[in-house]
């Protein structure tokens, strides 16, 4: 049986990334923005991957007042992190474009 959790853990860090380009956004949000794009992911998956990215340098992360809660941490892309978020997506679309060939092949065929 073929699972997706390898496939999706290894794509994430780019998705989270390409999601922080454009606005600050905590951590809950960015499970249910990923959940509203069909990646089936939780918090417990998540966080650990938002911690790497802040450790690496690609996120910065600051607590904000909440009106309906504790304070929540937002996560920002840095500079850093746009160039790492170019070379996941280049890297990505040639990824993508192979596998689409190999699957595409027919037998005995060569694309």
């Amino acid at each position: 049986m073929v699972t997706d959790t390898q496939l999706i853990k290894g794509l994430l860090e780019g998705c989270i990334l390409g999601l922080a380009r454009h606005d600050d956004v905590y951590g809950y949000r960015m499970v249910e923005m990923l959940g509203a794009r069909g990646f089936d992911v939780n918090e417990a998956t998540v966080y650990p991957i938002l911690v790497r990215l802040e450790n690496r340098g690609f996120l910065s992360a600051e607590m904000r007042p909440s009106a309906i809660g504790p304070a929540r941490k937002y996560y920002r892309l840095t500079s850093q992190g746009r160039v790492y978020l170019e070379e996941f997506m280049a890297l990505w679309l040639r990824t993508r474009d192979v596998v689409d060939r190999i699957l595409a092949e027919r037998e005995g065929e060569v694309t």
